[in-house]
């Protein structure tokens, strides 16, 4: 860790023209996840353990669910990190805001991921946000 102990955070705000509720399923159903971003067994249950596959360069990632707040807020560990999802209705759609905490830019692996996924997060819930276009709107 940094000797003054300061780590990064990446916080994205994207707006999804989709209720809350539909987006929470999407971040809380295993089938609807893997369709924008990783497959695997999440549940909204704090203390659920699960893991989520990226793939070859990092593999099974172990999670555990930290915090619940129906169609309001999903908190889980990520790795060394923590991933905050946070919904909040905006007319008939869903500001959705993730902050991704815990990066020690000192760890070689923390800083490759922290330059990576400031950007790729962007593309990620881009991902979500065509997977949820609204009825009639495909």
């Amino acid at each position: 860790m940094t000797e003054n102990n300061q780590l990064r955070t990446i916080n994205v705000d994207q707006f999804v023209a989709r209720p809350p509720e539909v987006v929470w399923r999407s971040l809380t159903e295993p089938e609807l996840l893997a369709r924008w971003w990783a497959s695997g067994d999440i549940a909204p249950v704090v203390g659920h353990r699960f893991t989520l596959d990226m793939g070859r360069r990092w593999g099974h990632v172990p999670c555990t669910v930290t915090e619940v707040e129906p169609t309001r807020r999903l908190s889980y560990t990520f790795a060394d990190w923590t991933l905050t999802w946070r919904l909040v209705a905006e007319g008939a759609g869903t500001r959705l805001f993730l902050e991704h905490s815990g990066f020690d830019l000192d760890d070689q692996q923390h800083a490759f991921a922290f330059r990576n996924m400031s950007s790729g997060w962007t593309d990620v819930l881009g991902k979500l946000e065509r997977d949820l276009e609204p009825v009639g709107g495909r």
